[in-house]
């Protein structure tokens, strides 16, 4: 048999620079996306060697993993891996062989490779700064109308059927849930433009209608009691009308609420102003000091009580002070004698958020860039930075968003970890304000409710995909996610 590597290395063609990456790709995930886009971009051709279903950490046969690999836009050739990786590059002589940015203190047998006959070995995991997929790359999870997909490749590795997704929706009615954060209000201020200021170059509106929602950790409680589950929210609210209102709202929704005033801060009211279905201004009225020990003790005084009934504790933090670090492992220590399962989601926008002090639960859901801030780590690959993360908090399952990426699984399973990918379920969103809110809430309810990671972050996604097809954070009730299932599943009942 012609042996493939010489064979590759006789097409490559001469003048051309040849840059090479090596690894697993189980599953293609956006941090590989990166890292083959920067690859590609330092040469001509990129080529990619798989490594052989021997290797530790194969999970998918070697022909499925060439598959995956050669459906992305930037490579040009791959081929599995037979031999020691440094008689590859000694045999196909890449001008450029790329690395993660996380293996470059490690022994790396490839830098002698390189050095025999003038190559490079150049680290990086690519930037995160930009969306990685792109529709050219999604073919393979890609099925169905534009806003009711479902993905279908990751079904079939879990074991997913669309029945098996609507019957875990129904299970959340069974879950109780308590769920403590940050209070927002949102105002979204619909404008008309007037033009260009004669004085100066400001743009001029003037408003025409406004809508009122309740968000931060309120529509957190508002979805998950849409959802199907009981439901109880405490926080805290100012001594002011927009308190009045959260009030009202949880009410509207059938949410038990305990809310203590605290006359030092008003409640957060976040306004949008916008135009033509575009935000042109955003203002926040809030204060971000914690809360003090008083206010601290009366709400664990109000918590403790119902631990024995609950389920799920969801911590939804915005840091704008409801959370401190003493009062989060204060609450995390009663659930924990208890049995009671805990979440936690910890947004920066604005702010700085620290997601790892958020200890010993069953599951976390950072974004990338809250990630990267807990763990102060801005070049490692996108794996490297869940694994890290899941150390640093000791949690169970780790998800990271990536906006119109969508989500990077890390999960224990049969003792290891496992990482899987989930695309973006609608891909023409019309606001994504509220989506990781509603991923957060139905996946921690569904995996309260006796699901597996890999059920309950799809039923997540599905979720999320609602909640972005629509203008403002409203509650996401079980019939809207059941119809999404149900059309996905090409009208046929659940």
């Amino acid at each position: 048999m012609k042996d493939p590597i010489a064979h590759l290395r006789g097409k490559l063609g001469e003048g051309a620079t040849v840059a090479f990456v090596s690894g697993i790709f189980n599953v293609l995930h956006p941090g590989h996306t990166r890292l083959l886009r920067f690859a590609a971009e330092l040469g001509d051709i990129l080529v990619v060697g798989v490594l052989p279903d021997s290797a530790e950490g194969v999970s998918v046969a070697a022909e499925l993993r060439l598959e995956g690999v050669m459906s992305n836009k930037n490579v040009t050739h791959a081929f599995e891996i037979a031999d020691p990786i440094e008689d590859v590059i000694a045999a196909l002589k890449p001008d450029i062989v790329v690395k993660g940015k996380e293996h470059e203190k490690q022994h790396n047998p490839e830098r002698a490779a390189v050095a025999q006959y003038g190559g490079k070995l150049i680290f990086s995991s690519g930037e995160m700064l930009q969306s990685s997929m792109s529709p050219l790359d999604e073919s393979d999870e890609v099925q169905g109308a534009a806003h009711d997909i479902l993905p279908r490749d990751y079904m079939r590795r879990h074991g997913i059927s669309v029945q098996a997704l609507g019957d875990l929706a129904r299970a959340v009615e069974k879950v109780n849930v308590i769920v403590v954060g940050d209070i927002i209000v949102d105002e979204y201020i619909d404008c008309d433009p007037l033009g260009m200021s004669q004085e100066d170059p400001t743009i001029v509106v003037t408003p025409i209608s406004e809508k009122r929602f309740l968000g931060g950790a309120g529509i957190v409680a508002a979805h998950a009691r849409g959802l199907g589950a009981k439901v109880t929210f405490l926080g805290v609210v100012g001594e002011d009308e927009a308190g009045a209102y959260a009030s009202k709202m949880f009410g509207d929704y059938a949410v038990e609420c305990v809310l203590v005033e605290d006359e030092s801060r008003p409640t957060t009211v976040k306004q949008r102003f916008r135009a033509a279905g575009k935000t042109l201004l955003r203002v926040s009225r809030l204060r971000q000091h914690a809360i003090s020990e008083e206010i601290a003790a009366r709400l664990l005084a109000e918590i403790e009580p119902r631990l024995d009934e609950t389920s799920l504790v969801l911590f939804s933090d915005f840091n704008y002070g409801t959370l401190p670090s003493s009062f989060v492992a204060r609450l995390t220590e009663l659930a924990a004698a208890r049995g009671v399962m805990m979440a936690a989601d910890s947004q920066a926008s604005s702010q700085l958020s620290d997601i790892s002090r958020f200890r010993n639960m069953h599951l976390i859901t950072p974004t990338e860039l809250e990630a990267r801030m807990a763990l102060k780590d801005q070049t490692s690959s996108l794996v490297v930075i869940s694994e890290i993360l899941h150390e640093a908090a000791n949690a169970k399952n780790v998800i990271v968003t990536l906006g119109g990426d969508g989500l990077l699984i890390r999960a224990e399973h049969d003792g290891g970890l496992v990482t899987d990918r989930l695309p973006a379920l609608n891909r023409f969103p019309k606001d994504v304000a509220g989506a990781g809110d509603s991923l957060f809430c139905l996946t921690s309810l569904a995996l309260a409710a006796g699901g597996d990671i890999w059920c309950s972050s799809l039923l997540g996604a599905v979720s999320a995909a609602c909640q972005v097809s629509r203008i403002g954070n409203t509650p996401l009730t079980r019939d809207v996610v059941l119809g999404r299932l149900s059309a996905a599943n090409g009208g046929g009942g659940l």
